[in-house]
């Protein structure tokens, strides 16, 4: 068995779970790794604490060989939330987001400009149906332009940004930061048209909540100022009182605190896992079960929102029946886990979804069709 077959193996949740776009069911090595390291924490043993706290170390590693970059520049984050705090409440200038945006990235530009008194200002776009292109892009910019914070993946549409064509929109003096929640671990992409990357285990890594990561390029912490800086993000090498240092000089200013190395080990983990199976043949399967949910909704006549050409797609595919409800309903009657939201149900595979929850699928979205109403 090939180490990619090895890891759609591990895949054992019960049939019917189509929503990691929302929370990806914790993998057996994950589950296994966090209870050993719980176990070391329990004894209190310095040498138990010393080892579990290496997860840190492993957790940057990984992802900085993911994202291209060195692992002095990942910090490890409660949330990817906090992660894109770092970055825009230490910028000075206008910031392009579109309004539709996910609200991690949306209401923490409103936030920081808030916070700053106005030294972020938010420069909104309202793309055609959410998709952040560069063309998008280009319209808004002016010489106030400072960053561009954008989702890689937009989390309704399941549209993928092309960041190398925002990189040239934008050009090489501003920033292009970038929510990866939707496509870290699962898009086999080049990141480093980016300068600052965050993301999160909780979905696709299926590392669980508390499992997020920053990355920032050398050239944001030129233009970023750790505004955010705690006790571990400074230039102590240990416990300081009677004196305030200064923020470190690298990565490690955008940090608050000690990490929760409970959370770095499952980050690490679901992180290591991905990387040994292959992004690539993660990102081919997941690419074949999304075209199988497509050509499934198509052949049932239910619309679909979502890109259907690959590069410009991850794993989420949006539907919009005309009666959105009674589609959720029927769904969930039939043991389907998805994410109903207003007018669109959202569809998310991953690349070890079996064909018996697509059988399932295909069989709700046949009985749906099928129904029939009687007047009394």
């Amino acid at each position: 068995m090939s180490t990619f077959e090895g890891y759609v193996a591990t895949f054992d949740n019960e049939p019917g779970y189509l929503n990691w776009a929302a929370f990806g069911p914790l993998s057996p090595s994950v589950r296994a790794e966090v209870f050993a390291d719980a176990d070391l924490l329990g004894s209190g043993r310095p040498s138990s604490l010393s080892l579990v706290a290496e997860r840190v170390g492993q957790a940057q590693q990984i992802i900085a060989g993911m994202l291209g970059g060195d692992a002095d520049d990942v910090t490890v984050q409660p949330s990817s939330t906090q992660g894109l705090m770092h970055a825009l409440y230490g910028l000075t200038g206008a910031v392009i987001a579109s309004t539709a945006e996910f609200p991690s990235v949306s209401l923490t530009v409103e936030r920081a400009a808030t916070a700053t008194d106005h030294a972020v200002r938010p420069r909104w776009i309202t793309p055609d149906d959410g998709r952040v292109t560069a063309g998008a892009v280009v319209d808004a910019l002016d010489d106030e332009v400072v960053a561009l914070a954008v989702s890689h993946v937009d989390f309704r549409t399941g549209y993928r940004a092309d960041l190398a064509a925002l990189r040239d929109a934008i050009g090489p003096d501003r920033l292009l930061i970038v929510d990866a929640v939707q496509s870290f671990g699962v898009v086999d992409v080049d990141y480093t048209p980016a300068d600052v990357v965050v993301g999160h285990g909780y979905k696709w890594l299926r590392a669980g909540r508390g499992s997020a990561f920053a990355w920032f390029a050398p050239r944001a912490r030129e233009r970023i100022s750790p505004l955010l800086s705690g006790i571990t993000g400074t230039t102590a090498s240990g416990l300081f009182v009677d004196e305030l240092p200064a923020p470190a000089a690298g990565a490690r200013a955008y940090t608050v605190s000690q990490p929760d190395t409970l959370a770095a080990g499952r980050l690490a983990i679901g992180a290591r896992d991905v990387r040994d199976a292959g992004i690539a043949a993660i990102e081919e399967r997941l690419a074949d079960n999304v075209d199988a949910v497509i050509e499934i909704a198509d052949r049932h006549g239910i619309a679909v929102r979502s890109p259907r050409e690959r590069s410009q797609r991850a794993g989420i595919v949006a539907l919009a029946p005309e009666e959105p409800a009674r589609l959720a309903a029927a769904l969930a009657n039939a043991g389907l886990v998805v994410t109903a939201r207003g007018a669109s149900v959202r569809i998310s595979p991953h690349a070890g979804t079996d064909a018996e929850t697509l059988q399932l699928l295909d069989d709700a979205l046949q009985a749906f069709g099928n129904e029939t109403f009687i007047s009394a």
